[in-house]
């Protein structure tokens, strides 16, 4: 039986290697809708290679210069995901969320509806709204799969297990392209440097966010509020292979992880099937030696201290919000080279600590035009703070 997808966000990393599974296995899944926001080239170009009749494009100016493109090869094309939603009469199979970035939370939300399934690999979306989506999800019924080789890793770890048996959940990191070099050695490094991920090839944002180690801290945050287990449960060992992705240590003694090649696929493609379904990744077999010689370590504050944003507490607030925006917003001046690198870190830890902001961390917001609002709020006022201080 075929299996209809929506990717939200193909031509992005998670999108693009979605299709990379889709392309061996064309006759198990068919595409209803792809999305994009600038790239109208690659959407245009998977569209036809993939026979999809409906593609959303989030840009305006785009979505009016390129219409007629797409209308020539009969593909149908919206501005506005919600209407192009509304045409899908049946619920898909499997949804794939891939918009990085506090943009990719509305069109979550909106898809929910249209979908047995959920794949998230928008961190953004399940730490600044996860009490919303978890609404939406058990309201229509909706499945949910967290796509992050982490995430993933540990849910396929302990989704048999009892969770009170569970004493420690590590979550490995790379440690990124500076892990052997001294922060203030680096505080000026440029952003093609920054880009430079040892393992992984990935979009420029959380490229950054893996050299400063904010996205380590953003998946402890995510993996609180996924899998509803105490915060201080959560620790991160860096691992510089990246072959072992999550470990799980239980009180019985026993000590589970999980570990595959780095590629994103593979959590992909095992999501899209189901439990009992035999399928195969590249017939690929166990490479034992990859095993051997393992190291882990712990990770230095002194050449991550982002790491201190951990003693916060993670409760639903606004103050997920603020960090998530702030961290966008900082890593964007960065790679338009408007601040230094250690700025990034310097200029978070002490706005997360501005009166403006601690105000809001006891609230929480209640939909996503609050959440919208702070974003909004966070944006005008880090813009103001940086010409005052220029």
């Amino acid at each position: 039986m075929t299996k209809d997808l929506i990717i939200i966000g193909s031509t992005g990393s998670i999108g693009k290697s979605t299709l990379n599974i889709i392309k061996k296995n064309k006759k198990k899944f068919k595409i209803k809708l792809l999305t994009t926001n600038t790239n109208i080239q690659q959407i245009f170009k998977q569209a036809l290679e993939f026979k999809v009749k409906k593609v959303v494009i989030n840009d305006r100016k785009n979505f009016l210069k390129f219409s007629n493109l797409f209308k020539k090869k009969r593909i149908k094309v919206y501005f506005n995901i919600d209407n192009a939603l509304k045409q899908i009469k049946k619920k898909v199979y499997f949804t794939v969320s891939a918009i990085s970035g506090i943009e990719g939370l509305e069109p979550t939300l909106s898809v929910i509806r249209y979908t047995k399934n959920l794949g998230i690999a928008n961190k953004e979306s399940i730490i600044c709204g996860w009490k919303i989506l978890v609404k939406e999800l058990r309201k229509y019924n909706t499945n949910f799969i967290p796509l992050d080789s982490e995430h993933f890793s540990v849910w396929s770890i302990i989704k048999d297990e009892n969770k009170k048996n569970i004493k420690k959940i590590y979550l490995t990191a790379s440690g990124g392209p500076f892990l052997k070099k001294k922060l203030n050695n680096i505080k000026n490094v440029k952003p093609k440097f920054a880009l430079r991920h040892p393992n992984w090839k990935m979009g420029k944002k959380i490229s950054i966010d893996s050299a400063t180690m904010m996205n380590k801290i953003f998946e402890v945050i995510e993996a609180k509020k996924i899998f509803n287990i105490s915060q201080s449960a959560f620790g991160i060992l860096i691992h510089p292979t990246s072959y072992v992705h999550a470990v799980v240590h239980f009180k019985t003694g026993l000590t589970k992880f999980l570990a595959h090649d780095t590629t994103m696929e593979i959590p992909i493609i095992n999501s899209l099937h189901e439990k009992n379904e035999n399928f195969f990744y590249n017939n690929n077999e166990f490479d034992f030696l990859k095993l051997n010689k393992l190291t882990f370590l712990k990770p230095d504050i002194k050449n991550f201290p982002l790491l201190k944003i951990l003693k916060y507490r993670f409760e639903d607030t606004y103050f997920e919000i603020i960090l998530v925006s702030l961290n966008d917003a900082l890593v964007r001046k960065y790679l338009e080279k408007s601040i230094n690198y250690i700025s990034i870190h310097q200029l978070l830890l002490k706005l997360l600590k501005n009166p403006y902001f601690t105000k809001y961390y006891k609230f929480s917001p209640k939909n996503i035009n609050e959440i919208k609002n702070m974003v909004n709020k966070v944006n005008k006022f880090l813009n103001e703070y940086l010409k005052k201080n220029d």
